[in-house]
């Protein structure tokens, strides 16, 4: 009798939780420049079973919700893992943490979508810790496993996610999970502790107190919201309308982040905010996991990762880490560089993942085991090139070297020759919130600017390197370049950025790529005031087609608000706490100091 109350319960609320069905959204990119070929399946709608219990050790279960197909069968199951709530991914509430794609868009073509709630969050078992840690990637295992098994599925198993839900893939897959047949990773970092944490050498309080103001806050912890309201609220975020007031509320995103930085995460959270900041300056002293840098060759199943070139720092060099050193084989792996864009919550490349999961999942011969190795997004041209590997083969270094135009505040040069080695310009450096006389820019610069006029269409896709000869009058400083695109016919679009501490200028060789420079932050060297080091590091790649009479620009300066870009234009950036002191920095002319590009024939 209690079993027979049980299933009516049960019943009672399945009833109500799919009583009105979940609207999908698709919004944003969507594919890298082709047509797939038809669906393996479609028109299968969509259902949920809310709060599914995952047993991962004893006593200790994580929440999940599963997303079905209304046509009882066994489809391929798509997980999504992460430390977030799971209560508002398939509402399409432009919240920090929806990066799980919509589900009716995966259940509609035949897949059933899990998300799930690591340790500790809602309703999930277990304490809280320390993120993407090793005891959450072996849940995830687990998670990969109970799906496999589930009546709902057909023993394969998919990944699929942005960020976080991105960064936990290659963490996981690594394991290789019997059930797991590939992933489809966008935004990720390989090595959390020089891509996330400490960016340039220096940490990121800006992005750190947001992002846990936004997602671990007493209320994301405790958070519940039944699947009816989630429905009713995916048919007003998800309607036509979003196209009316998506815009307008991208004008105001900056706002919206000030206002989640200033809630009160929960309290273990703000312990890890303060051991991040003012412990976890080296590896060793990091709280964060390193990641799978380095241990990448165990990867062996088939994965698409893509990039977006839009987030300066953060979510960079990851991609090229994992498609470069994955053991997956070649022919079995795939990098997509997109265009720069900004997304709450991420709705991008849900049809491009169900193109390459149709060719996996269903054998669908709908042209993905065809496509290129690489596509890119060509800034200036607006168009998807293809290629076979990243860095572009036959691409030729293309070395511009910076040369003075006379005053520090003048429009500088860059040129094929050196720039005369007893030539200098310098730049004040001020720290972010330091108190300046009234009219201190009128007499000191805090940006150098270099430009060049584009005398033949030229195609820059690759790595990006700047190398200085530099010295300041402190210990220490900062670093940050920029580069920009100045159409004739248009306004200055931004292309790339990188910074350095100066003090962590050593190379750390083994954690190096084709495509980033890793510098060594366990290892700070002073600066000797007024002696000048070599500095080199990479910028954030950005394909380019420059147009004859187009202006290629370089900034330099000590702060990223002086080089900032607004997410209204399609780029994230957060502010450093940099430079450490008043100073002023000198840029030395010469043979070492230049940007080096890669140019396509």
């Amino acid at each position: 009798m209690a079993g027979n109350t049980q299933m009516t319960r049960a019943a009672r609320r399945g009833f109500w939780d799919n009583l009105i069905p979940l609207k999908g959204g698709l919004f944003g990119p969507q594919l890298a420049g082709w047509t797939p070929g038809l669906a393996a399946r479609s028109g299968l709608g969509c259902r949920i079973l809310a709060d599914e219990m995952i047993e991962v050790a004893p006593a200790i279960a994580l929440a999940a919700d599963v997303y079905l197909p209304r046509q009882t069968g066994r489809y391929p199951a798509v997980v999504s893992f992460a430390a977030y709530s799971k209560e508002l991914q398939a509402a399409g509430v432009p919240s920090g943490n929806n990066e799980t794609g919509s589900p009716p868009v995966f259940t509609d073509r035949g897949y059933a979508h899990v998300i799930v709630a690591r340790r500790g969050m809602g309703r999930s078992g277990g304490a809280d810790s320390v993120y993407l840690n090793d005891t959450d990637v072996e849940d995830h295992a687990k998670v990969i496993q109970w799906a496999a098994d589930q009546p709902w599925c057909d023993g394969q198993v998919l990944l699929f996610g942005t960020s976080y839900y991105g960064m936990t893939q290659p963490q996981v897959a690594r394991l290789r999970p019997p059930a797991l047949r590939g992933f489809f990773t966008n935004e990720m970092c390989t090595d959390f502790f020089r891509h996330i944490a400490m960016f340039g050498g220096a940490p990121q309080p800006d992005f750190f107190s947001l992002w846990m103001g936004a997602n671990f806050t007493p209320l994301q912890f405790r958070l519940r919201v039944p699947p009816l309201l989630r429905a009713v609220l995916s048919h007003i975020t998800n309607s036509p309308l979003k196209r009316l007031w998506w815009p307008q509320l991208q004008k105001r995103m900056t706002r919206v982040m000030k206002r989640f930085q200033r809630m009160t995460p929960a309290p273990e959270t703000r312990k890890l905010f303060a051991a991040l900041m003012l412990d976890g300056k080296t590896r060793a002293t990091s709280s964060l996991p390193t990641g799978p840098s380095g241990a990448l060759g165990d990867i062996e199943v088939p994965f698409v990762v893509v990039q977006n070139p839009g987030y300066l720092n953060l979510h960079q060099y990851g991609a090229y880490d994992l498609f470069e050193n994955a053991g997956t084989a070649k022919d079995e792996r795939w990098l997509i560089i997109g265009p720069a864009s900004y997304d709450l919550p991420v709705y991008l490349w849900q049809l491009e993942a169900l193109a390459f999961f149709d060719h996996l999942a269903y054998g669908a011969d709908n042209g993905y085991a065809a496509q290129s190795r690489v596509r890119y997004w060509a800034e200036g041209a607006n168009a998807f090139r293809r290629t076979s590997d990243w860095p572009v083969p036959d691409s030729i270094p293309l070395r511009l070297h910076l040369a003075s135009a006379g005053g520090d505040s003048e429009t500088h040069l860059l040129k094929e020759a050196p720039g005369q080695p007893d030539k200098t310009n310098s730049w004040a450096a001020v720290p972010l919130g330091a108190i300046v006389s009234n009219g201190f820019d009128e007499v000191e610069n805090q940006v150098l600017t270099f430009e060049r006029v584009i005398e033949e269409e030229t195609e820059l896709t690759g790595p990006v390197i700047l190398s200085v000869s530099f010295s300041c009058n402190e210990i220490d400083s900062y670093l940050v370049a920029r580069t920009a695109l100045f159409p004739v016919d248009g306004k200055l679009k931004i292309l790339s950025m990188g910074a350095m501490r100066p003090a962590c200028r050593k190379v750390d060789e083994a954690r190096s790529t084709r495509t980033e420079i890793a510098i060594d932050v366990d290892r700070p060297d002073p600066l000797v005031p007024g002696v000048p080091v070599t500095l080199r590091f990479s910028l954030t790649p950005q394909p380019v087609v420059l147009r004859k009479g187009d202006r290629l620009r370089l900034d330099l300066a000590s702060r990223t608000d002086l080089l900032r870009s607004d997410v209204s234009h399609g780029h994230a950036q957060f502010d450093m706490q940099v430079p450490p002191y008043y100073s002023r920095n000198t840029l030395h002319y010469g043979p070492d100091t230049y940007i080096e590009f890669r140019r396509v024939p």
